[in-house]
């Protein structure tokens, strides 16, 4: 990304959103359960200030942020939902202070990083673009968390473009965490954004190809929806099994979220 302003405008955009939507919560509200399994919606937005704060660390502390990966290494499958629960547990103004202050010092950082600066995260290093996009994504994904324990139904704007390029980036990065063979082959994709236009990745003339609207797929590779519930469609056997197990995020398989009137 030749001008990486758009993105961090969008990500400040895409947070705004989602304050509007928390910052009049009475107390009670923000301990309303979310889609997600034990977290309510302070974890949501504890987990993103707690992101954000990683995010600034990495950019302008390296050795502060090493520090963090180790910890994480060293409690892999609870670090995450330790770090929710303890901001979590802050007051409610506090906590979305606490967030507010910490995505408004990543927006600076990012934007005062000299061109080509390439930071340290939990995958491969990231550029400043980068990192505002995966911000963006993980932003978006846990705003509809928000939106669904609050029952709002949010209005899709072009700020999923960004979302549909980190997920169509992670490709080979969900069939390796899985222990599967990577396909050779690119894939086309193509999905229709929310003011029509088309956005497309990979060889027009592919055989694997996934096609649909934009929100499915944003809603498909961040799996807050069930590929059964989503208009996205598959051609070709390795297309038809990354719609299965697609994920924009770093870590483990996710388990994603069960089809729309299963039991339990």
């Amino acid at each position: 990304m030749s001008d990486p302003t758009l993105v961090f405008d969008d990500l400040r955009a895409e947070s705004d959103e989602l304050d509007r939507l928390v910052a009049g919560l009475s107390p009670g509200g923000w301990g309303r359960p979310t889609p997600a399994p034990g977290w309510s919606i302070a974890h949501q937005i504890a987990h993103l200030a707690w992101t954000d704060r990683s995010a600034l660390l990495a950019v302008t502390d390296s050795a502060g942020f090493r520090e963090l990966v180790d910890r994480a290494l060293a409690a892999p499958g609870s670090f995450v939902d330790e770090g929710a629960a303890e901001g979590a547990r802050a007051a409610p103004g506090m906590l979305l202070e606490r967030w507010r202050e910490g995505r408004d010092a990543l927006d600076r950082a990012l934007r005062a990083a000299p061109p080509g600066s390439r930071f340290p995260w939990y995958g491969p290093p990231m550029s400043a673009a980068s990192m505002a996009t995966g911000r963006l994504m993980e932003t978006w994904a846990h705003g509809q968390d928000v939106a669904d324990a609050l029952g709002v139904v949010r209005t899709p704007t072009d700020r999923l473009k960004h979302v549909v390029r980190i997920g169509v980036r992670a490709r080979n990065f969900a069939f390796g965490v899985r222990g599967l063979p990577v396909p050779e082959e690119e894939f086309r994709v193509e999905v229709r954004g929310p003011s029509g236009e088309l956005w497309t990745h990979g060889p027009e003339g592919a055989g694997q190809r996934v096609t649909g609207p934009a929100l499915d797929f944003c809603l498909l590779v961040t799996q807050r929806a069930h590929r059964a519930d989503l208009a996205v469609r598959a051609e070709g056997p390795d297309a038809d099994r990354w719609l299965d197990i697609a994920q924009a995020f770093a870590g483990p398989p996710g388990a994603g979220r069960a089809p729309r009137g299963a039991a339990g």
